[in-house]
């Protein structure tokens, strides 16, 4: 399967942990045979947020730039450009109904390039549900699916 991760599992490679998820949740995934995939902005999203640790003192910039590159040049990981114009014009749908503009971005780009996005968020996760957000999927990905990383390992 086609999973597009949200920028939370990637916090890990560039020095941020985060309690509950295992470090090695990329190589269980692609042992079991999934191709990943991240949305262009979920790089802007690691920067913007590490950008914080680093002036805390808490991180140092050259870890981030290590993991960053680790993540951009992983030929195992496809990244996915948030310019094109079918997932910009998905975003824009998605932001009737999804506040955070970001997230409809890593959303769009699951929609339109994967068979699943990979996500712990519970504005997204609470879109299963939601009329609109099904209607959406009918005219661009009718098998697409919102899972969490418990649900793909």
């Amino acid at each position: 399967m086609k999973l597009l991760l949200d920028t939370t599992y990637l916090l890990p490679a560039i020095g941020i942990s985060i309690k509950g998820l295992p470090k090695d949740s990329l190589i269980k995934l692609k042992r079991k045979g999934h191709q990943i995939s991240i949305s262009s902005i979920s790089i802007f999203e690691l920067s913007a947020k590490s950008a914080k640790h680093i002036a805390d003192g808490a991180l140092p910039p050259e870890r981030v730039l290590k993991g960053i590159r680790a993540i951009v040049h992983n030929d195992d990981i496809e990244t996915i450009p948030t310019h094109d114009d079918t997932i910009l014009l998905s975003a824009f749908r998605l932001r009737k109904i999804l506040s955070d503009f970001i997230d409809c971005l890593i959303l769009s780009s699951a929609i339109n390039r994967c068979d699943s996005v990979v996500t712990e968020d519970s504005d997204i996760q609470n879109l299963k549900e939601d009329g609109q957000f099904k209607e959406l999927l009918k005219s661009t990905n009718p098998r697409f699916k919102i899972h969490t990383l418990i649900e793909t390992l």
